[in-house]
This record gives structure tokens, sequence and C-alpha cells, in this order.
């Protein structure tokens, strides 16, 4: 069975009053905007503002299986550090080794080890994207 997990939307601005559910008429143009968030959220509400100006108001919807997905960048080879992802063709493979190597001609090459496959020679500088940047970064720390 699938978990539901909640994703909070927020709008805030600095006006007066709290918002009400309206029922317009069918030839109105506007006045619908809390009806379509209370048709389809599992939650909403108002709540005012740090500082005392304004108000959030908020709409929570069930995401069933809620995951975030990985932030993805584009980094030169050299960078890339074991416990990274990169993308090699259409699939995601993590990096499990990293060295530096010099070509004949005198140039850096990086072999990546990946956790399937032969390991990936590039030339420093070659682009990659790269997922695990900020995990990797904050354990370092």
């Amino acid at each position: 069975m699938p978990t539901c997990r909640l994703l909070r939307l927020e709008v805030s601005d600095a006006g007066d009053g709290c918002p009400e559910i309206q029922r317009p008429a069918a030839e109105d143009t506007h006045g619908r905007g809390l009806q379509i968030v209370d048709a389809l959220t599992h939650n909403w509400g108002v709540s005012p503002r740090p500082g005392g100006i304004g108000k959030t108001v908020w709409a929570d919807l069930k995401a069933p299986e809620l995951v975030p997905v990985p932030r993805t960048r584009e980094a030169a080879a050299v960078t890339v550090t074991k416990g990274q992802s990169v993308r090699v063709g259409e699939q995601w493979r993590a990096v499990r080794s990293v060295a530096t190597e010099r070509y004949a001609t005198g140039g850096l090459a990086v072999v990546l080890g990946l956790d399937e496959g032969p390991p990936l020679r590039l030339p420093a500088a070659t682009a990659l994207a790269v997922r695990g940047w900020d995990e990797v970064r904050e354990a370092e720390r």
C-alpha cells in the first residue's frame, strides 16, 4: 500500500482580511479560487505572517510516495567525488572510486569506477550531469 505524505503550498500577501470561500453566480468571472483549493486539497487554512503584516494561505496536498528528486548539476569530471552519481547515456551510475592519470599528450584524465560496467575514462574538463553534490559536500563538513 503506497504511503502518502503531504506537500504544502503557501501564498502570502500583506493584505488585511481573511479569505473566504465565495459562491459566485455562473456568469461571474472571479471568486472561484478557494473553491478549487478546497476541492483539490487535503486541508487548507490561513495563518498570520510573522511581524503581523498580512497573511499566508496554505494548502496541503496528499502526495503518494513523495520522494524528493536529487538535484542534478553539471560539473567537470575532475570535480566528481566518490558517493555521487553520474549520468552515463540514459542511466545514472554511482561513483565507487575516482582516480586521475596523465594522457601521453600531457592532459589530465579522470577515471571513474562505477557501480556497473567498466570504468569511465574522461578528459578532466568533460562536463557531466552529477547527482548527490550537496550530500557529499555536507558530509565533508
